[in-house]
């Protein structure tokens, strides 16, 4: 969850996904208490319109033979209607039942409560749910009192139903509310990140060369980052131009007065060796200073572009020793930093390997949009592992012909360091001689 914009596309998923739900979840829960207060009432009008013609005679309840409401005329109709009273020990002897529940087996325990007071509350007969309501009175007569518990139960069937055909109408309407929510917001975040994707998009072609600034494009608030991004970048690159023009200039201004000094005929043996490592030193050094490491973060380039020449190049170089070069190529690896730098780097380990080499060199590249590794290899001699490591120190030479001052591998990997990659030698498994790996991006080992 790194990306900003996945983050932002989980909650409002999460926020769709768990509010619907919940929402569905409420009204449910809202209309099955509407409902169930609904039946509570109906059922509670029943035992009003029954006690209306109840009577009590010799302390037994009296009802007619017919009630006015037709389902408790008719066998299991699914409502019912029971009077109980207490005798005895028994608090719910049954004295009259409505002739709907006929067949029907009733509980042998009602609730009883108080005189003037109510219960309603769920029950079930033979497994079957149902509603019991009961409602407890008294009657009055010739001194007496005589109380009396009337219970009317009704079938949860009509009840239930209702329930089902409104939850799944609910559920319904919610699922597609949930779709096209998501759709609306999906659509609703790909408009609104669209130019943070743009911005993402143009600076992948900063770092790769293929343009110098950013667009103006953009709403306000990446509008101020990308315009201080522009102002960036043409200050680095002015900076730079400025900085390795000033060394030219250094650099020719010294070389005048060396040569001179070389040229004088009354110097000693030592006078012209001092001199020459003068002129090894500032060699070294400027090469060093003109490295475009960690100042053009921001170009890139596809190293088959610039390989290919280079090869195509040392091939011409070395046209007389008749050394066969085989290029290995990639699409789409990418080096970010500066081509100078690059065929400076790869041009010096190619120069030495066909200098090296009885025959045959062999470039190899791979690797992707952030990794990249160069494999130059030949079959010279190779260079013994106690020579490995010190190969890579100026002035130190591990080669037989005699061209150069020892420093192109120094440089070399000093401009492989400062772009935090890894310059390695070993032994050719294909072809014998010496092994030269560049390895650099996420991949490579620390220096």
């Amino acid at each position: 969850m790194r990306s900003l914009k996945a983050r932002i596309i989980v909650s409002a998923l999460l926020l769709v996904l768990v509010l619907v739900p919940t929402i569905g979840i409420a009204l449910h829960k809202a209309f099955e208490q509407q409902l169930t207060d609904s039946t509570k009432e109906q059922l509670q009008a029943y035992v009003y319109s029954v006690l209306a013609v109840a009577e009590v005679d010799n302390g037994e309840p009296q009802m007619p033979p017919h009630l006015m409401e037709n389902q408790f005329n008719l066998t299991q109709s699914g409502l019912y209607a029971v009077i109980t009273y207490q005798t005895g020990i028994n608090p719910s002897t049954i004295a009259w039942r409505s002739n709907s529940s006929i067949g029907i087996k009733l509980p042998s325990n009602y609730p009883t409560p108080k005189t003037g007071q109510q219960t309603f509350a769920p029950l079930n007969i033979d497994e079957i749910p149902y509603w019991i309501f009961s409602f407890t009175v008294s009657f009055e007569k010739a001194g007496n009192v005589y109380p009396i518990t009337l219970h009317i139960i009704k079938t949860q069937t009509e009840y239930q139903q209702q329930l089902d055909e409104f939850s799944q109408t609910l559920w319904s309407w919610l699922i597609s509310l949930m779709l096209v929510l998501l759709v609306v917001q999906l659509s609703w975040l790909w408009w609104t990140l669209k130019p943070m994707a743009a911005f993402v998009r143009e600076i992948k072609q900063v770092e790769q060369g293929q343009t110098q600034q950013l667009s103006s494009r953009y709403p306000v608030e990446l509008k101020v980052l990308a315009k201080q991004i522009n102002t960036l970048l043409t200050s680095e690159k002015n900076q730079r131009s400025r900085y390795r023009n000033a060394l030219a200039d250094l650099a020719h201004s010294l070389k005048t007065p060396l040569a001179i000094i070389q040229s004088q005929t009354d110097l000693t043996p030592s006078s012209k060796e001092q001199v020459a490592n003068i002129n090894n030193i500032i060699a070294y050094q400027l090469k060093r200073a003109q490295s475009g490491a960690g100042q053009a973060w921001h170009v890139g380039f596809d190293v088959d572009d610039v390989l290919s020449k280079l090869v195509r190049t040392m091939a011409k170089l070395h046209i007389a020793d008749a050394i066969d070069i085989q290029y290995h190529s990639a699409a789409n690896v990418m080096f970010k930093g500066d081509k100078t730098d690059f065929s400076e780097m790869v041009g010096n380990v190619l120069d030495n390997a066909c200098k090296a080499a009885k025959s045959q060199v062999i470039v190899s590249v791979a690797g992707d949009q952030d990794n990249c590794r160069i494999i130059v290899e030949d079959d010279g001699q190779g260079i013994s592992q106690s020579q490995q490591q010190l190969i890579f120190q100026r002035g130190v030479r591990a080669d037989t012909y005699q061209k150069g001052h020892g420093i192109g591998l120094a440089i070399t990997q000093d401009l492989v360091q400062s772009y935090q990659g890894a310059l390695t030698v070993t032994r050719s498994d294909t072809l014998g001689g010496a092994k030269f790996t560049f390895t650099f991006g996420a991949n490579s080992p620390q220096q």
